[in-house]
């Protein structure tokens, strides 16, 4: 009897245990993990700092002191009208489609409109190890960043409402397409085009369109004639250094996971953001007998920019010449380029970005590592890596070039493009917004 009685006990508290700990096998099952979730989530913010505040402030510290709220209430706005775009429409179209041989090759799913169907647990099947929520906040951060930056290139010229026009539609009619192409089980990824973080998506992207803005609306008033010094460059200074930092979320962010890629992601971003900065330093030094605090930062910005494609394909001997070429090529750009074609670029978004983009893409395709991440490039015996790459630059020019020029026509159709000569004179700061800078 006793022994019975012992049994039971035993058996009731074995039983017990059991339920306690099926949530547990239960948890295990789950494909998402917490490190990868608390990386990436890590990773959404830095890549969120880097336009607010770092953008915001880097190209406010450029532009004439009239202009400087206008300039960083670019930044904010359209953080605000992409986050709104992203969620409603944006994510789905770009991220809900991943099979290369589908018709969403052009363009993803409309399933998602508004997250409908991703509840806290659901993951997207390319990136299976962090929750939906989380992937989708990481990306949206890359659609936000990606039309700001082409505010350099028309800073201190352009009407507030024709920006929110402009930005609306260019992140549905390029952004989105082109993030799809690329990353979303578009024909470019189908086609072998590698882009880590960004070089097609982003900096081609936002360089190329920058480029149609300055053509379109022309030069600043008094351009070539006033002074148009930056204003305060501890502004950009700190912007740049907001940037940086941030651009480890952007870099090593793109594994997707807390793991051994994302460390290899970091370095070359580290070494070649150096790289470029020297580079881009010693080459100006050269040339007019002095090292400017502009030069060593702009560098370094066209060195983030050049890794950007590469960070996880290349070695970190990759990602040093890599920056080395962007640093002095952008320079290139930026200093003579611009003048010799007479185009008003205001803060060089097309030298840095555009041109900075293109040679990350095409050396991506040179130094390509299959250690690293399982893909080889001209120096690993696949020459026709460079071959590919070049496809996605063209399509990526043309289809950019092309539809902002149509949004802008739409936008000057609406609104208006420019302010009155009167107005730009008295600065956008007042004319737009109704406020200045005191100190």
């Amino acid at each position: 009897m006793q022994l019975n009685k012992t049994l039971t006990v035993l058996g009731a508290a074995l039983g017990a245990l059991a339920l306690t700990t099926l949530p547990v096998f239960a948890q295990d099952a789950s494909p998402i993990n917490s490190g990868d979730t608390a990386w990436m989530m890590t990773s959404m913010a830095l890549v969120l700092m880097m336009t607010i505040p770092g953008l915001g402030l880097f190209y406010a510290g450029m532009v004439r002191k009239k202009n400087v709220l206008a300039t960083v209430m670019q930044s904010f706005a359209i953080t605000c009208v992409v986050t709104i775009l992203w969620f409603a429409i944006g994510y789905s179209a770009a991220f809900t489609n991943n099979d290369p041989a589908a018709p969403g090759a052009i363009i993803g799913s409309f399933a998602h409109f508004f997250l409908a169907g991703i509840g806290p647990n659901s993951v997207n099947p390319l990136a299976g190890t962090i929750p939906e929520n989380v992937f989708n906040a990481f990306q949206m951060t890359f659609a936000i960043i990606t039309p700001a930056l082409i505010c350099g290139a028309f800073a201190e010229r352009l009407k507030f409402s024709a920006l929110l026009i402009f930005m609306a539609l260019w992140l549905l009619f390029v952004y989105v397409p082109i993030a799809h192409w690329v990353w979303g089980g578009g024909f470019l990824g189908g086609l072998g085009v590698l882009d880590f973080a960004g070089g097609t998506v982003v900096h081609i992207n936002a360089g190329v369109a920058g480029l149609v803005c300055a053509l379109v609306l022309g030069k600043r008033k008094g351009y070539g004639t006033a002074n148009m010094a930056p204003h305060n460059l501890v502004l950009t200074y700190i912007g740049a250094a907001l940037l940086w930092v941030g651009w480890f979320g952007f870099n090593a962010g793109s594994a997707v996971a807390a793991n051994g890629l994302a460390g290899a992601a970091m370095m070359n971003t580290q070494v070649a953001t150096a790289a470029a900065a020297l580079a881009w330093m010693f080459v100006e030094w050269m040339v007019v007998k002095k090292p400017s605090v502009l030069g060593i930062l702009s560098g370094a910005v066209a060195g983030l920019v050049a890794v950007t494609p590469a960070s996880g394909f290349v070695n970190v001997t990759g990602a040093f010449v890599i920056g080395i070429v962007a640093g002095g090529l952008c320079y290139y750009a930026a200093a003579h380029v611009k003048k010799m074609l007479g185009y008003d670029d205001s803060l060089d978004a097309f030298g840095v970005h555009a041109i900075g983009g293109i040679i990350g893409a095409l050396l991506t395709g040179v130094f390509a590592d299959p250690a690293v991440n399982g893909k080889a490039g001209l120096f690993f015996g696949n020459p026709g890596q460079v071959w590919i790459q070049v496809q996605g630059i063209v399509v990526t020019i043309v289809w950019t070039a092309v539809i902002s020029f149509v949004i802008l026509m739409i936008a000057k159709a609406v609104v208006g493009l420019r302010p009155t000569e009167l107005e730009e004179e008295e600065g956008l700061d007042i004319s737009q917004h109704g406020e200045s800078v005191t100190e």
